[in-house]
C-alpha cells in the first residue's frame, strides 16, 4: 500500500481503506518475492496458466499481485519484454488506465450492490460469473491479452463457483484468470486442480513492523510493532486495527475465544450493543475475529493437532453469521454470543486452540 492520499473526488468502494491507495494502484509488493518470482518466470517464459489461484489470509497482498500480473500482461504480454520484477512504470498508460478501472483489457469481478436494497451482496452471484464469457469472447486488446480477477472467488455461490468451472474446462485462448481466496478450502476441488497456485504467507513481525512505520509516520515505533502482532502479519488488517477502535476490536476478539467457555454474557451483550453504534462495527469485528481464530488454528495446524476439519467448519460458520447479520440487520448481540457458543462447542469436541 502507498502512503496517504487525499480522495475526495472520489467514490467510495468497500475495499478501499479510507486514506490508502486502492490495490488497483498500488505498484508496492511487499514481503512476497518467491511469489511474485514464480510468477514472472511463467510469464517471461511465454507459457502462463490459464488461471492462477491465488490465496492468503485477507490484507496481505493478494490483489496487489494479482493487478501487477495484470498490468505486466497486458502492457508487455506473455514475454520477457518486460522487467523481470513484473514492473510497469507508474505513467505508463497501461498503469494509468488500470489505475483508473478503464482499460479495456481487464475486468474485475466482486461482490455487487443488490439492486434491490442498494446494500452489497453477500455472495458473488452467478450473473456476474457469467460476464466472463462476453468479456472473453471480445477482441483482445492492445497487448493482445485479456485478464480477469474475481475477488474473492470464497465469495461465489454454487452457480457461480459451477459456472467459473465449466470456463476453466474450456479455456479460450490469451486469456488469464486470476482468482484470489481468503479460504481456498472453501472452493470446488475441481476449481483448485485447474489453476497454478500462487500461496502468500503473513508477513513477518519485522517486515510489517517496518511497512507500517512507512504507511503510519505518525505513528510510535512501538505501536508499529503491536500492530504488526496483532495482525498476524497483515498490513490491510493492522491498518484497520490503526484506525477508530480497531485495536479494541481486536482485543475483545481474541477475549471471545480464550473466554468462550466460561462467557461473560453481559459483557457480551454490552460489546454487542458497542458494535451495533460504530459505524461498519459488525464488518471490523468479524473481520478480526476471523482473523485471531484462522492464526489459531494455523498454529495448531503446524503442531500436527487433530479434528482441524472441526475448527474449519466453525471458522466457516463464523463467516457466515457475520455476514448474514450485516446484510440482514440482525441483531448484533445474539449473534457475538451465537460465536461465542459455535466456539465453545467447537473447543469441547475439537480441543482448545
Amino acid at each position: 500500500m502507498a502512503p496517504r492520499r487525499t480522495r475526495d473526488a472520489e467514490a467510495p468502494e468497500p475495499d478501499r481503506l479510507e486514506g490508502f491507495t486502492h490495490p488497483r494502484e498500488n505498484p508496492r509488493l511487499v514481503g512476497h518475492d518467491k511469489a511474485l518470482e514464480r510468477a514472472a518466470q511463467a510469464l517471461r517464459s511465454g507459457r502462463p496458466p490459464q488461471a492462477w489461484l491465488i490465496t492468503g489470509p485477507p490484507g496481505i497482498g493478494k490483489a496487489t499481485l494479482a493487478y501487477r500480473i495484470a498490468r505486466y500482461l497486458l502492457a508487455y504480454g506473455a514475454t520477457d519484454k518486460g522487467p523481470a520484477d513484473l514492473g510497469v512504470p507508474e505513467r505508463d498508460q497501461v498503469s494509468l488506465q488500470v489505475s483508473a478501472s478503464s482499460h479495456p483489457g481487464l475486468l474485475v469481478l466482486k461482490r455487487a450492490p443488490n439492486p434491490d436494497t442498494g446494500r452489497m451482496m453477500t455472495v458473488i452471484s452467478v450473473n456476474e460469473i457469467r460476464r466472463l464469457g462476453g468479456f472473453f469472447g471480445m477482441t483482445a486488446g492492445a497487448g493482445g491479452w485479456r485478464v480477469a480477477i474475481v475477488d474473492t472467488a470464497d465469495d461465489m455461490n454454487d452457480n457461480a463457483a459451477n459456472a467459473i468451472l465449466k470456463l476453466l474446462e474450456e479455456p479460450p485462448a490469451r486469456a488469464m484468470l486470476l482468482l484470489l481466496a481468503n479460504a481456498p478450502g472453501r472452493l470446488l476441488p475441481t476449481i483448485r486442480s485447474r489453476c497454478q497456485r500462487l500461496d502468500l504467507k503473513p508477513l513477518d513481525t519485522a517486515t510489517a513492523a517496518a511497512e507500517l512505520e512507512r504507511l503510519l509516520p505518525d505513528t510510535k515505533p512501538k505501536e508499529h510493532e503491536s500492530l504488526a502482532r496483532l495482525s498476524g502479519g497483515s498490513i490491510g488488517l493492522a491498518l484497520q486495527l490503526a484506525s477508530g477502535e480497531g485495536i479494541l476490536l481486536a482485543e475483545e476478539a481474541s477475549k471471545l475465544i480464550e473466554t468462550a467457555n466460561a462467557p461473560d454474557v453481559a459483557a457480551l451483550l454490552t460489546l454487542g450493543d458497542r458494535i451495533a453504534r460504530m459505524t461498519n462495527g459488525m464488518d471490523d469485528f468479524g473481520s478480526f475475529l476471523k482473523q485471531v481464530l484462522g492464526e489459531r488454528i494455523r498454529a495448531r495446524a503446524q503442531k500436527g493437532a487433530p479434528h482441524l476439519d472441526r475448527w474449519l467448519d466453525c471458522l466457516a460458520y463464523l463467516s457466515e453469521s457475520f455476514e448474514r447479520t450485516t446484510s440482514l440487520y440482525l441483531d448484533s448481540r445474539q449473534t457475538i454470543l451465537s460465536a461465542s457458543r459455535s466456539i465453545a462447542r467447537t473447543a469441547r469436541r475439537a480441543g482448545a486452540l
